[in-house]
């Protein structure tokens, strides 16, 4: 079986994927097992196939950032490949589930990357700034009517409002006019792949199960740490606002030195129960 290429117009590539039916879950267990067990070709490329739709849907969060959407696709596809190469059919849950974390963290970092020769975000708080400014202005904007300051921004996302301003300064390079075309032909514009943005029954059913299957991961994980290192993932790790070293070291009254090497550790487990959990560093 030959992998659809996102080649030629979007609506050939999208027509040529929607042939391939979606797995039952007792399909999709034995062919994860049959991959996993005798390393079959075929049964990945069926994985495959079978969920590249869910790659489209993913990559439609992300067009309003000006990028082509066959890119974010190619991206996308990408993590899907890589996820499946990953999965584990015995822990439980759809492959799309563990998947969606592979295929966005691809996308995420093609944008980041791709946005500007001046590096973005490397941290936590700074991605998250990236990804979630956009989406903050409007709704702030719907609710006062009028353009929101940059500190009622950075009270919202719960950062400081310099960080927000020059997180907008740089996005603001790449603003894209909706009415603008996508590619030389000037058939498409960006407008004309805006759709209804509220989630469909099969992306709703996709994420309350991700985050009921994530929920329960992590607390099953952070269970088996200790007392310190379950409170420097929760408020380090995984925190909006993460607390430093120093900080946690003065807590428990170590050094900020051992206060690192317990982080490792608790790191090292969560990625041993959870091979999807890669915080940034």
């Amino acid at each position: 079986m030959k992998l659809p290429a996102v080649t030629g117009t979007l609506d050939l590539y999208i027509a040529e994927i929607n042939r391939f039916s979606l797995l039952t879950a007792d399909e999709e267990f034995k062919l994860a097992v049959q991959l996993k067990k005798y390393n079959n070709v075929e049964a990945a490329e069926k994985l495959i196939v079978s969920n590249l739709r869910f790659v489209v849907k993913i990559a439609h969060e992300y067009r309003s950032y000006g990028f082509k959407l066959a890119d974010l696709i190619q991206e996308g596809n990408v993590g899907l490949i890589h996820a499946v190469k990953k999965f584990d059919p015995y822990k439980g849950y759809r492959l799309i589930s563990y998947a969606v974390w592979w295929i966005r963290a691809y996308i995420q970092n093609y944008l980041i990357k791709s946005w500007s020769i001046v590096k973005i975000g490397t941290t936590q708080a700074q991605r998250k700034l990236f990804f979630k400014l956009s989406q903050t202005k409007k709704e702030l904007e719907t609710l006062s009517k009028k353009n929101p300051e940059f500190s009622e921004i950075a009270t919202s996302l719960g950062v400081k409002g310099s960080e927000v301003a020059e997180m907008d300064l740089r996005m603001g390079s790449r603003d894209v006019s909706l009415n603008e075309f996508i590619n030389d032909e000037g058939d498409s514009s960006h407008i004309d792949f805006l759709t209804y943005k509220g989630d469909d029954q099969e992306s709703s059913l996709i994420k309350d199960e991700e985050k009921s299957l994530v929920r329960r991961d992590i607390a099953g994980a952070l269970a088996n740490l200790s007392e310190r290192e379950s409170y420097i993932i929760l408020n380090r790790v995984m925190a909006d606002n993460p607390k430093t070293l120093q900080e946690i070291g003065t807590k428990y009254n170590i050094s900020r030195e051992r206060a690192r090497q317990i982080e490792k550790q608790a790191l090292e487990k969560m990625q041993l129960a959870l091979p999807y959990f890669k915080p940034d560093n």
